[in-house]
């Protein structure tokens, strides 16, 4: 329940501190007093829009707080989630706002985000204001309240889940499918550049030897000619001695003159080596000459496929071989993709199956449920309507089909008749004063099912009077008992029947500023309040008399 009140510098109010008791909490004061400040600052708590023009004059921020007592497993698990520090059961909300128009929020003094503030605020208090009734028409609405009445809040946070497992599934789906699309448009352009790369039998360090080839090729007549001349000159034709010969000999006639000059045996023996080395680079040259091809065939096929690389090299930017080969590489990797994607989809549709079979599953249970219920709870509004004097009304829901949805797959719809005959779209046939009494109805439903710690109604009795007036006040009496409820009202019938009762009013200070205060009635205060909603500014002894037996009647 909300226990305090503290408001600093917010509009016409300077400074507000007070107190609040449970049970049925009157709010009433003249039109223009400030009720509706009152209700805003409860309001910006509650996560509303908040600005600079929220402030009064001259201040530099506006400070509303408020203290609750009481909470749920589900507010602690919200707090706990946020990391929130809990002080037993009590909670303290405040929002500050500056002269820039920005806020701050905090929850036991922690700060915290106003989305957070708002999940909080809207497990802690319930603001019903005129225009609220307008929710009668908002199909949402209409079957919160049926759910509420047949205790269907297992099987709604089963069929959450169920619907959001089912679109997460959905999405995977659709995102597969696209990438499957957008592969497949792209495939016969992968498989030709991975076909052409494949045929081209790609070799690492191939380029390099091509090329190494080439030259050799393109410059055979010169090479065969140059080393002919080289080998030549070391094994000459005819009787010429050759530089291999010249040695061999040079080295034998050094032998003989060793035993007389034995210097002359380290100039044999290097005389010996060279003629061994010599030997052996005419016999590589000899080799090297068998090797040099003078085919212009194999010239053009060597050329050819070079040509072929380097356009390859070109197409794909690449300046190796190696780098072809691991594009060829990736585009191998697509089309394998391709099958995988394929099994992917596979998967997914038969997840998406199964996941939309148990979706469907319970909605087909909460469908049976609402159904099951729609009659009691048609019933029960209907009786309670006939207290409030609209003594033919007939109320009814109707359970229809309606696309899927994470509430399942039904809308609901009330349907009214203030004379008996057959009911119709509530929005298309309730006065005002028939919906401020249908949403009064349903909202002393919801108080028994949903267990809200407080309630306040902005003038719900708005367009009723006399001892209709007086029902609806023993009514929202009645939901006082087990509950805290606000009302804020003009109708005396309805302020007498308040446990505590307070009194906005408007004054002007001595520096020409208006504000707005608060204060609690009691004993000859409040009868003269009741006497003053009853008769207006001038109260007459028949009104207050009037006052004092509403008082005594409560």
């Amino acid at each position: 329940m909300l226990h305090s009140l503290h408001i600093r510098n917010y509009i016409l109010i300077d400074a507000l501190d007070i107190e609040f008791p449970e049970g049925l909490v009157i709010i009433t004061g003249q039109t223009g007093a400030g009720k509706s400040i009152l209700l805003g600052a409860l309001s910006l708590l509650a996560g509303a829009r908040a600005d600079a023009s929220l402030l009064t004059e001259g201040a530099d921020s506006c400070v509303v707080e408020a203290g609750f007592t009481g909470r749920d497993e589900a507010l602690d698990a919200l707090l706990s989630g946020a990391d929130v520090e809990q002080d037993g059961d009590r909670l303290l909300i405040r929002r500050v706002v500056s002269r820039s128009g920005r806020s701050r929020c905090f929850i036991n003094d922690c700060p915290v985000p106003v989305g957070l503030l708002q999940e909080v605020a809207a497990r802690l208090v319930d603001i019903h204001s005129q225009h609220k009734s307008l929710l009668l028409t908002d199909a949402r609405f209409q079957l919160s309240v049926l759910d509420h009445f047949a205790g269907n809040g297992t099987l709604l946070e089963e069929c959450r889940q169920a619907w959001r497992t089912l679109q997460e599934l959905r999405g995977q789906l659709a995102a597969e499918r696209e990438r499957q699309a957008r592969m497949q448009a792209d495939r016969d352009y992968n498989e030709a550049q991975w076909r052409q790369l494949d045929e081209a039998k790609l070799v690492p360090g191939e380029l390099e030897s091509l090329e190494e080839e080439q030259r050799s090729l393109a410059n055979a007549e010169q090479i065969k000619e140059a080393l002919g001349r080289v080998l030549a000159l070391m094994q000459p034709e005819g009787e010429t001695p050759g530089m291999v010969a010249a040695l061999k000999e040079s080295a034998r006639q050094l032998e003989h003159i060793v035993r007389f000059l034995p210097a002359a045996a380290d100039l044999q023996t290097r005389l010996e080596s060279a003629r061994l080395e010599l030997d052996d680079i005419g016999a590589e040259l000899s080799a090297l000459d068998e090797r040099v091809d003078l085919s212009p065939a194999r010239l053009e096929q060597v050329e050819e496929r070079m040509s072929r690389l380097y356009s390859l090299l070109k197409k794909h930017d690449c300046t190796t071989v190696e780098e072809l080969i691991a594009v060829r590489e990736r585009y191998n990797e697509s089309l394998f993709d391709a099958s995988a994607v394929q099994d992917r989809i596979r998967e997914l549709e038969q997840a998406e199956e199964q996941a939309g079979g148990r979706y469907r599953a319970v909605c087909a249970r909460l469908t049976e449920a609402r159904c099951g219920a729609a009659p009691r709870f048609a019933a029960a509004i209907t009786e309670s309507l006939r207290f409030l004097e609209l003594d033919r009304a007939v109320f009814d829901v109707a359970v229809s089909a309606a696309p899927e949805s994470a509430t399942g797959t039904d809308r609901v719809s009330y349907l009214f008749s203030a004379t008996g005959r057959a009911p119709e779209d509530v929005a298309k046939c309730a006065s005002g004063g028939e919906l401020s009494r249908i949403m009064l109805s349903l909202k002393a439903m919801m108080a028994k099912f949903v267990g809200m710690p407080t309630l306040i109604f902005d003038e719900i009795d708005t367009g009723v009077s006399g001892s209709v007036a007086d029902k609806m006040g023993r009514m929202i009496c009645e939901m006082g008992r087990d509950m805290q409820v606000f009302s804020i009202t003009h109708l005396p019938q309805v302020a007498a029947k308040g446990d505590a009762h307070y009194v906005v009013s408007k004054s002007v200070t001595a520096e020409g500023r208006t504000v707005s205060t608060i204060r609690e009635v009691k004993g000859e205060d409040r009868t003269m309040e009741i006497a003053r909603l009853l008769s207006g500014e001038t109260i007459t002894p028949a009104a207050v008399a009037n006052a004092e037996a509403l008082l005594a009647e409560r």
